[in-house]
């Protein structure tokens, strides 16, 4: 991709979710909802704060982040789907986390 966000804004591709439901039931297009989950591409630079000097966002490329239903400006790159926002838009960052396994007495 050949694009960089200005300022705090943030490119996010969406994570579409699974089709079928944990019953089985298939999801048809029409009902879905757009997924408000999705991973950072690319970041901008920073905002500047009030004494001049450039604020780095927390959020980096590869990051998996929730953001809100309305969040951002929908944009067409490179024949892609994305989003376009600030990243006060950005509601948190979704850790890795490696499942526990229980041990057997």
């Amino acid at each position: 991709m050949k694009f960089r966000p200005l300022h705090d804004r943030v490119v996010v591709r969406r994570i579409d979710e699974d089709e079928k439901t944990a019953g089985g039931i298939i999801i048809p297009d029409t009902a879905k909802e757009k997924p408000q989950e999705g991973e950072v591409l690319a970041v901008g630079p920073g905002a500047r704060g009030e004494s001049g000097e450039l604020v780095a966002l927390d959020v980096k490329a590869g990051d998996r982040v929730l953001f809100g239903k309305w969040s951002g400006t929908e944009v067409k790159i490179d024949g892609e789907d994305l989003i376009i926002m600030k990243e006060s838009d950005i509601l948190g960052v979704l850790e890795a986390t490696k499942a526990k396994k229980k041990e057997t007495a």
